[in-house]
């Protein structure tokens, strides 16, 4: 059974998510009208607004449809029946009126974060011309004792093979962000948890664009491409030469031409994983998450170095940021002890009633939340 926790929580549901969008927003019709660049779609195919509902909507349909059949047992007679019956009592367990109020409330606070995000990324080099690769470069190598970090992790792992795993877990991670979005609003029973998540990623976005206003860069791959000159054609190679190709129409016909996407301080790659990994250890999902989000966290560090796309300091950075958003935003959640983050689970609807605070007095709570009910077996 689906319970919303409505009470003890100090604002409304992604109250922060929202306001980053807002300031996102907001800073993005400033720059527009400063610098005269239009504002654009951050996704030309298939638009954002189009692209990420889609995704949700059929999150829920992975969510409905097999519990709806498994409930509805095999075919025989009177099977359309059941089904139909299966359906509504699994739409009524699952999607009552309020996760539905959640799940869009998250998906549209979430998506105005990236659409504005993406247009004060693109508009960044308009706001600040300044370019601050070479000082990061040198900042680098005092960290590696002279050594460029990208070179050392060339000389450690070479540049065949690696270049094209390295490739691989970039494109996992490009997938990895709105598929944990659609799981934190669809699949989680826990709203807390879930709201806690967005929210995070939605000042990762809002933070990370203020340093792309701040501390302009475009990345070693780009300002010292002779360093990956010998890493073999991957996808991320193609990337790489057309986000540039992006990034030079842009600045030539003053935003006309779309968006770019090029900055490089901080590393939201890290500083999103960072975020990813905090928050499933603070929600205590199953240990084999935990050791492979951490596990995924290590390999985009030295992805995101390997590969050019980020300087080491941008990684520290990253991770710094990432873990200040989980804190902000589990206290802007209510998901605090005093000022440590920590996740206030969601009621127990056997213990507490629908809606009232959660008991410490019942900490399986959390995990009770996930067993079927001895009456609906099948459907819960």
């Amino acid at each position: 059974m689906y319970t919303h926790q409505s009470t003890g929580r100090g604002a409304p549901s992604f109250a922060l998510a929202w306001l980053a969008g807002i300031g996102l927003a907001v800073a993005t019709v400033v720059f527009s009208k400063l610098e005269d660049i239009p504002i654009e779609d951050p996704d030309s195919l298939i638009p954002g607004y189009i692209r990420f509902p889609a995704i949700v909507l059929g999150a829920i349909a992975i969510d409905v449809v097999p519990r709806t059949f498994l409930a509805a047992g095999r075919p025989s007679g009177g099977w359309p029946g059941r089904v139909r019956a299966a359906f509504r009592t699994v739409m009524r367990e699952r999607w009552p009126l309020s996760h539905w109020k959640f799940a869009l409330n998250g998906v549209i606070a979430w998506y105005l974060c990236y659409a504005a995000f993406r247009n004060v990324k693109s508009m960044a080099p308009f706001v600040h011309e300044k370019i601050y690769d070479d000082p990061l470069a040198q900042i680098d190598k005092f960290l590696f004792a002279g050594h460029d970090p990208a070179a050392v992790l060339h000389a450690w792992f070479g540049t065949g093979l690696a270049a094209h795993f390295f490739s691989s877990v970039y494109i996992v991670w490009i997938a990895l962000v709105p598929v944990s979005i659609a799981i934190a609003l669809v699949w989680t029973r826990q709203t807390r948890a879930g709201e806690w998540y967005v929210t995070a990623v939605a000042v990762d976005w809002a933070l990370g664009a203020l340093l792309y206003v701040l501390v302009p860069t475009v990345g070693p791959i780009y300002s010292d491409s002779s360093t990956f000159a010998a890493l073999p054609e991957t996808y991320v190679s193609k990337l790489a030469d057309s986000m540039w190709d992006d990034r030079v129409n842009t600045l030539a016909t003053h935003g006309e031409s779309g968006l770019q996407t090029i900055a490089a301080f901080a590393s939201l790659h890290v500083g999103i994983m960072m975020t990813i990994c905090l928050v499933v250890q603070a929600v205590k999902l199953a240990r084999w998450v935990r050791i492979s989000a951490w596990t995924f966290f290590g390999l985009t560090v030295l992805a995101t170095v390997y590969l050019g796309w980020h300087f080491f300091v941008d990684v520290i950075a990253g991770a710094a940021l990432g873990a200040f958003a989980v804190w902000i935003a589990g206290i802007a959640t209510g998901n605090r002890v005093g000022l440590r983050a920590r996740l206030v689970p969601d009621p127990d609807p056997e213990v507490n009633e629908p809606g009232g605070p959660a008991s410490a007095s019942h900490p399986e709570a959390l995990a009770s939340r996930s067993l079927p009910r001895p009456d609906h077996p099948a459907v819960d």
